[in-house]
């Protein structure tokens, strides 16, 4: 590994010129430094930078919140082989129509009205609440339709 170049403090009536200018800025890495590293990326990956797609869409749900809705959704309508295939159809078409941070949000007030208590009473009464509760039923319902 080299070790930086260090300067003394210029001596007087000596201009240091344009080396001791180009020692003192920071190196960021590589000959082109982190600009075009940054560029290289944008262009190797358009889609990221862009958005998601309909794919990474539905692949944003973690495999443990996938295993926990199929069990849930089994331990609901039987263990079956069956129920096994149309509890997975029925979150893969639950993830197509919400987000994993949707389906979370919502997940998260159901968990909290079921609390109960002074401090648990805005997730019944929050009209937004109301709303991610419902945007969940409705793709669960359209789920329902496809999958069973």
């Amino acid at each position: 590994m080299r070790q930086p170049l260090e300067f003394g403090p210029p001596r007087p009536g000596l201009d240091p010129g344009p080396l001791r200018a180009k020692a003192e800025r920071p190196r960021l890495g590589g000959r082109g430094g982190v600009g075009r590293a940054l560029v290289a990326m944008m262009i190797a990956a358009p889609g990221l930078a862009i958005g998601q797609t309909a794919a990474e869409r539905l692949n944003d749900f973690p495999t443990a919140a996938r295993a926990d809705y199929v069990f849930a959704c089994m331990s609901t309508n039987g263990t079956t082989r069956e129920m096994l295939q149309k509890c997975s159809c029925s979150v893969d078409e639950v993830a197509q129509i919400l987000s994993y941070e949707e389906y979370l949000e919502a997940e998260t007030v159901l968990s909290m009205r079921r609390v109960g208590g002074e401090r648990m009473a805005v997730f019944n009464s929050s009209a937004a609440a109301a709303n991610l509760v419902a945007e969940l039923r409705r793709a669960q319902a359209e789920a329902e339709i496809v999958c069973f």
